[in-house]
């Protein structure tokens, strides 16, 4: 019975709904609006705890009523009429101490540790998630992946725990005190006058310490987030820290951003004393006048000991409430630094968005065009150089291209482009006649295939890395994609940290339980098994050794066949076989033919060319100097 019961609170937040399915566009930036956002999804839940908080909290100020009524009883004239005459009140008493206040209790209790607390700080948690990853590339490449994932995870619980804080404690002492004056008043106005002049004190002493406490914990928030990316920082670059001997140098990193978050946490504990000492002498206060204003209005005859004893413990809840409340008060303000902290990161718009009306992109053929193609990264409206300078290229559906340019010449933001990590400032691409800002970007995405040069693996089984080309492929079909790469040999031998081999074992965080090389043929392998229809490859055999090379570009050729095909490559010789090479330099096409007419043209294309055949590639002054085996 008891399970059920849990379960039943338990399933109140069922299936979590996705920010898709929520009508906004994401969290807003606004406080309250963020709050409003997570919260008007499970509004019934909060009202159900505002319902119970109500109920406990008139039951908890009758307790003083009853501890009044037996004083008032005990001084009874005659004790046994008088208790025959007050046993239904008895009875009543009993009944709401023995019963009512429990399941009242267990109510509330229910409603927020079973209900609230796992199904809201899931949501928050969840959609927080949803819609950071689906921000764009930039989003992540200018902060770190520490601190957004401090931020989402944390969020959430200082939002949940911020609301639940104000319905339990700030919504529990207004009902509370507010029904105590009521019974003081009715008792005699002037037993009233400490309580009123403790809640305007009480007032005035929130609004001078909760906003400093909000800030210093904002401030101590954002710099435990920024621990935490240094500290990512450092663990995710290990082998770089070790490789140049560089741990002190990371230890001093770290260890700024630790001395700076122990500045700010002894701000706030200042502060916290402070709060603690100035809240106990108002308690005091409270106390000590309504114990004097008793005795004066009781020796003068003008109140009965059991109004003394009614009020007392009235305010002497009063006064125990006020310190818990202000460090809830204290708490949700916490909370609210940390959920402001979490807004510049979770409450950010996506800046690369599918339009209303989208469609799925249909690729029959593979004809790809760039037309008046202008791109500078945003950098053109303060006057920055253009990396792409009106660019027309026209690749034919099933043609195999070859990208060719020193560094910084344009050819990954073509790439990017034609991948939509970024939207073109001017002009447009179009694929089989299709504007790539009139499709989704899931389905431009599933259209192309790519092997990057930094080959990054998932930390999962070898057999997952690969399946992530197509999730529905099946054991043999994962096998056949290795074997095309070049793969199976070595994936058999593997063996992890937890015993698992083969297709199971893991790669390691971003794949570094495996050599560049190994990594790299797992990427062919995803590529093979994804088998688009666009196939972009970007260095694709840079970390491969030569025998290994020459194996999988046997099997690049068959990979290419029926497809439209965009190779880069700072070695020739990869990809001399092209059906035609596009020479770029500063954002622009400078050359374009196959090989040979190039060769025979003695332009940008046969320099280089003739460069690498000497196994020296030394291009011009200030750009990259690589050693190239032809």
């Amino acid at each position: 019975m008891a399970n059920s019961m849990f379960k039943f609170f338990e399933s109140r937040i069922g299936n979590i709904a996705t920010p898709q399915d929520v009508a906004s566009n994401g969290p807003p930036p606004g406080l309250v609006a963020f709050y409003w956002h997570f919260v008007r999804q499970t509004k019934g839940l909060y009202l159900a705890m505002l319902a119970t908080g109500l109920g406990v909290a008139l039951i908890d100020t009758l307790i003083p009523v009853f501890i009044g009524k037996l004083v008032g009883l005990m001084t009874a004239v005659d004790p046994e009429s008088a208790l025959k005459q007050q046993a239904p009140l008895l009875i009543g008493m009993a009944v709401v101490l023995l019963l009512g206040r429990p399941s009242m209790v267990l109510l509330d209790s229910l409603v927020r540790n079973n209900a609230v607390i796992p199904g809201a700080t899931t949501l928050i948690r969840w959609q927080s998630h949803w819609h950071v990853v689906r921000q764009s590339g930039p989003f992540f490449q200018n902060d770190f992946a520490g601190r957004i994932a401090n931020r989402v995870m944390n969020t959430a619980n200082s939002l949940r725990e911020s609301v639940v804080a104000t319905v339990r404690a700030v919504w529990y002492i207004v009902v509370y005190g507010i029904s105590a004056l009521s019974l003081m008043l009715v008792f005699d106005w002037r037993l009233a006058l400490p309580t009123l002049c403790w809640l305007v004190g009480y007032g005035l002493f929130l609004r001078y310490f909760v906003p400093r406490m909000r800030d210093l914990s904002r401030s101590s928030s954002e710099a435990r987030s920024l621990v935490m990316g240094r500290v990512v920082d450092s663990y995710t670059n290990i082998m770089t820290v070790k490789l140049f001997s560089r741990a002190q140098d990371e230890d001093a990193y770290v260890r700024e951003s630790i001395d700076g978050h122990r500045e700010k946490i002894a701000a706030h504990m200042r502060m916290t004393t402070r709060f603690m000492a100035t809240l106990t002498l108002l308690n005091a206060l409270l106390l000590v006048g309504t114990a004097g204003v008793s005795v004066w209005l009781w020796s003068g005859q003008q109140i009965s000991p059991a109004v003394v004893a009614t009020s007392l413990p009235l305010v002497w809840q009063i006064a125990n409430m006020a310190g818990w409340v202000s460090w809830e008060v204290s708490g949700i303000f916490e909370n609210v630094g940390v959920v402001q902290e979490g807004i510049q990161s979770i409450a950010v718009p996506h800046t690369l968005v599918d339009a209303s009306e989208a469609g799925t992109l249909h690729v029959p053929h593979g004809d790809i065009r760039f037309e008046h193609v202008n791109f500078s990264y945003g950098q053109a409206a303060t006057g920055g150089k253009a990396v792409l300078q009106n660019l027309n290229l026209h690749i034919q559906p099933g043609e195999r291209v070859g990208l060719v340019g020193r560094s910084g010449a344009g050819k990954s933001t073509l790439v990017n482009l034609l991948l939509r990590f970024y939207d073109v400032e001017d002009g447009r691409i179009t694929i089989d006649g299709q504007d790539l800002r009139d499709v989704t970007q899931e389905s431009l995405r599933v259209s192309i295939g790519m092997v990057t040069q930094d080959t990054s693996l998932l930390h999962r089984s070898i057999a997952a890395n690969i399946r992530y080309g197509h999730p529905a492929a099946s054991d043999a079909e994962v096998e056949q994609a290795a074997r095309q790469a070049h793969a199976h040999e070595f994936i058999t031998e593997l063996r992890d940290w937890t015993g698992r081999t083969g297709y199971e074992a893991h790669a390691g965080e971003r794949g570094v339980k495996l050599s560049g090389g190994q990594r790299q043929r797992v990427a062919l392998a995803r590529v093979v098994l994804k088998n688009a229809p666009i196939l972009i490859l970007d260095e694709a055999t840079s970390a491969l050794d030569s025998e290994i090379e020459a194996a999988i570009q046997e099997q690049l050729v068959t990979l290419m066949q029926g497809k439209t095909v965009i190779a880069i490559a700072h070695r020739l010789s990869t990809i001399a076989r092209m059906d035609r090479l596009v020479v770029m330099d500063a954002g622009r096409i400078v050359e374009q033919g196959t090989h040979h007419e190039l060769l025979a043209l003695g332009g940008q294309y046969a320099r280089l060319w003739q460069r690498q055949s000497g196994g020296f590639l030394a291009e011009d002054l200030g750009d990259e100097v690589e050693v190239v085996l032809a």
